[in-house]
């Protein structure tokens, strides 16, 4: 099933529900100053489960375009070694504001996996939270999962209450609830356990969906530091599913890589790379960072030095040399902007508005990136020939001062010369380097009369 259908098929399968279609907000949050990015699908309606914006409409649904590259939320440095983890993604969701809750909710999620999608029942695994009879008896008794199919998940071990997987909560204080988790076993001939083993290695089983139930709101006694739970007035549902990984399944590949959203990247990337290998992961991270970079963009964030700017920066300068790690010493990331735009446009049609201005700003980025790019990598492997064990921070700290060499890149290549970093002395020179900047802005404006 190809991910435009799996789209139309979500939203159409909402719609029949009374849900509203609601379009993807921006990858820059408008409600929300704490956030770099939307990381979910939930962010441009956090004002409506707060009690703050009215809508009119009580269930909605959407396919939000999501960045997990900075702050609390950061995929960025897992790109490239595994099949599921992505800077740029996309969610489906639906969500209800006081109108159905736990078996609605539940009961369609079901009926879309193994009716609309065709899951196999036998491959489908749920958790719970602990104490959440209501939903792992909606669960075993209604929906008629096994029991033994449907695990208890509780907090996390030496942590305080609610501090487990299936219990979520938008902040330390505020509105939040139990989940339930949908997982697909990807079959015997991958490694891994079922939810909820003390270890749960591999990827043979994939969580695909979660169901969050905002049923209470937590206050903090800032005296004692016990936790109160009381009922929200209204009881809210918010769900996710990640496109990339439901495609996978659907397409029987078992890698997010794999599957339609990143075939024509990555052979594109490959084409711009004279790279022979399909498989290389340096394709996977060119693939998944030029989708960040388009959307970013798309959405008016340009390469900066800090905030947004500075994280769109990172994602290219990353992609941009493992496009160098693959032999390419030219620029090239900026012609893979067509071809992102001809596998996605059906979804986003904005993307079709400023592909000439987006080419422009990452030509000129990777313009400037690689002469120090080129500089760079060669300084490092040369002290990384001495094989050390520890990269000594005040040397990347060098690296990254004098010779504007990106730390995360650093880290990057230590990584892949299983060389550990002293992060710790780098921090000690970065605070050593501001306090003297702080000095010398002192004496900025006395002026010295030399006779």
């Amino acid at each position: 099933m190809k991910s435009i259908e799996i789209c139309n098929k979500f939203l159409s399968f909402f719609k029949s529900k009374g849900h509203t279609i609601v379009p993807s907000s921006s990858l820059i949050p408008d409600n929300d100053s704490s956030l770099l990015f939307t990381n979910s699908g939930m962010v441009q309606f956090k004002d409506v489960f707060l009690g703050i914006e009215k809508r009119n409409y009580l269930r909605a649904t959407s396919i939000q375009r999501c960045l997990r590259a900075g702050g609390k939320h950061n995929d960025l440095e897992n790109v490239g070694y595994t099949n599921y983890h992505h800077t740029f993604f996309q969610m489906l969701g639906n969500w209800s504001f006081g109108d159905y809750f736990k078996y609605e909710s539940l009961q369609w999620t079901w009926e879309l996996l193994t009716q609309i999608y065709g899951l196999s029942i036998e491959r489908l695994w749920i958790t719970v939270y602990i104490t959440d009879d209501e939903t792992y008896n909606i669960w075993t008794n209604k929906i008629g999962v096994p029991k033994e199919r449907v695990i208890r998940i509780g907090d996390k071990k030496n942590s305080p209450l609610y501090t487990s997987d299936n219990f979520w909560q938008m902040s330390d204080t505020g509105p939040c609830g139990p989940c339930s988790e949908i997982f697909y076993d990807c079959g015997s001939t991958f490694h891994g356990n079922p939810p909820g083993s003390k270890e749960n290695f591999g990827n043979r089983y994939i969580e695909i969906w979660n169901n969050v139930f905002m049923q209470f709101n937590k206050e903090i006694n800032p005296k004692t530091g016990s936790i109160k739970l009381t009922k929200l007035p209204k009881y809210c549902v918010d769900t996710g599913m990640g496109l990339e990984r439901l495609a996978s399944i659907l397409q029987n590949v078992y890698n997010n890589y794999e599957t339609d959203l990143f075939k024509t990247l990555i052979k594109a990337a490959a084409r711009e790379t004279n790279c022979n290998n399909l498989k290389n992961n340096s394709l996977k991270v060119i693939a998944d960072h030029i989708r960040a970079c388009v959307f970013l963009i798309i959405d008016g964030v340009f390469p900066g030095n800090e905030g947004r700017g500075y994280v769109l920066r990172r994602i290219i300068r990353r992609a941009i040399r493992y496009g160098y790690k693959l032999g390419q010493n030219s620029i090239f990331l900026y012609k893979l902007v067509k071809d992102l735009i001809f596998n996605t446009y059906i979804i986003y049609k904005e993307l079709k508005i400023s592909v000439i201005k987006i080419e422009e700003i990452l030509k000129k980025e990777e313009e400037c990136f690689r002469k120090t790019l080129k500089y760079g990598i060669k300084i490092l492997e040369n002290i990384l020939l001495t094989k050390p064990d520890k990269l000594d921070g005040k040397l990347a700290f060098i690296l990254y001062d004098t010779y504007g060499f990106p730390i995360d890149l650093t880290i990057d290549i230590c990584k892949e010369h299983n060389v550990s970093f002293n992060k710790n002395d780098f921090i000690l020179e970065m605070e050593k380097q501001r306090n003297n900047a702080r000095l010398n802005s002192k004496f900025k404006d006395i002026k010295l009369n030399i006779i």
